[in-house]
């Protein structure tokens, strides 16, 4: 029995940290102002969870009942070393905070402040990234190093100079002012959207890397339920679920990329790509359209389509062609080449890409070899698709990309070989 109980409160925590670890040092940091603090007591909030529950019980409201004793815990320390006026006055805040039942029915939610500090424009992009890992995602220190490729005294000091650069400049806990709201959540979400990124392009066995996909959709939802008036959220977080339904099918057994053509869409998540639909049209209703939502536009239209040759190309082409109106980018440029080559011949596609060559803006791109070795291979140059071919090979970082360029590599070269069109 004993074992049994220990399981469900092994499985109590772990469901409580996913879902209310952000949120304890959310408010923590809110009521003191320090970030170490709030962290520090926030894990002995769960360590004592372990302890405590077993005997007492899985509480009702478990975000209630870490909150009040990570609270109190910040209170005993602050009492402790309240020395300082200004340390008095935090000890009477956060003990009028904590006045009443311990199992208070309304808890502050302070995430929405935590993101918007921890991305804030101020601090370099790489601090932003791994202060949302570990103050919003619950990551360690060692987690957040081993995904990012750096040691752990590297990621630390990373860490320690963000916080240091908030307390020094200032940088105000809270949702920015409505004048400068909209390039603000652009940039927190920008740094989502990486986050899923740096996980969903990763192919090795590095499971902690791969989970910085779960992390950044868990962190989308979030803002999507905080911010439900504003669309963009919402259709950041359908683009994502659109990916991330077709995760299963992008490597193959040998460690292979496999491109959406060749994917087994069978394999395709059809719940998680019903639940995007779901969200992307609650997005849409509000009819302002931005680049997320049209990426998640993009991506869906892929998920719809039972078979590769059931691709509508012709609308896909449009949707990008929107999309480089609002997000005037060459990586966009760039994939509408791709849907522009699908729909209309890849003539037509190469030309674009040979213009976004000549303007150099995508230089040292591997992606922008890829491409125009693909649509050189499709018109049968194979000598020069072979020379696009070996760049994308010298730029790529990727295993995965790597094995399924040389793959194409020997077919153009040795084109009777080739195993597929």
């Amino acid at each position: 029995m004993n074992g049994s109980v220990d399981a469900d409160v092994d499985a109590a925590v772990s469901a409580a940290f996913r879902d209310e670890w952000g949120r304890v040092v959310a408010t923590l940091i809110g009521m003191t102002g320090d970030w170490d603090l709030a962290e520090d007591c926030a894990q002995e909030a769960f360590a004592q969870a372990l302890k405590s529950w077993p005997a007492e019980g899985i509480p009702r409201r478990p975000g209630g009942w870490l909150t009040t004793v990570a609270r109190n815990r910040a209170l005993d320390r602050l009492r402790r070393n309240a020395v300082e006026a200004t340390k008095l006055r935090d000890v009477v805040v956060l003990a009028t905070a904590g006045a009443g039942s311990e199992q208070a029915e309304t808890i502050p939610d302070d995430r929405l402040q935590l993101m918007f500090t921890c991305c804030h424009p101020a601090l370099p992009l790489e601090a932003r990234v791994a202060l949302t890992l570990r103050t919003l995602a619950g990551l360690s220190t060692a987690e957040i190093a081993r995904a990012f490729l750096v040691t752990e005294a590297t990621m630390a000091k990373r860490l320690v100079r963000a916080k240091q650069k908030i307390r020094d400049a200032g940088i105000p806990y809270r949702v920015p002012p409505v004048e400068v709201l909209p390039s603000r959540l652009t940039g927190l979400m920008a740094v989502l959207y990486l986050l899923f990124n740096e996980g969903y392009t990763f192919s090795g066995a590095e499971q902690v890397r791969q989970n910085l996909c779960a992390e950044a959709i868990r962190l989308a939802r979030v803002l999507a339920a905080l911010m439900p008036a504003e669309p963009e959220p919402t259709g950041l977080l359908a683009l994502m679920l659109f990916h991330d339904a077709r995760k299963p099918s992008r490597v193959d057994a040998e460690g292979e990329l496999v491109t959406l053509e060749e994917q087994d869409r069978s394999r395709w998540d059809a719940a998680v790509i019903a639940e995007a639909n779901d969200h992307l049209r609650r997005a849409l209703a509000h009819g302002r359209v931005g680049p997320y939502q049209l990426q998640a536009a993009i991506a869906g239209s892929h998920c719809h389509a039972a078979r590769v040759e059931d691709t509508d190309w012709a609308s896909i082409a449009r949707l990008y062609a929107h999309l480089s109106k609002v997000m005037p980018t060459p990586v966009v440029e760039l994939n509408r080449a791709v849907a522009v080559a699908m729909a209309d011949g890849p003539e037509a596609g190469l030309a674009i890409v040979e213009s976004i060559a000549a303007g150099g803006a995508l230089a040292g791109y591997h992606l922008l070899a890829a491409t125009r070795a693909d649509l050189l291979r499709r018109l049968g140059r194979f000598a020069e698709a072979a020379v696009a071919y070996r760049e994308a090979l010298s730029l790529t970082t990727s295993e995965a990309e790597g094995k399924y360029l040389r793959r194409r590599l020997g077919e153009v070269v040795h084109p009777g070989r080739s195993r597929s069109s």
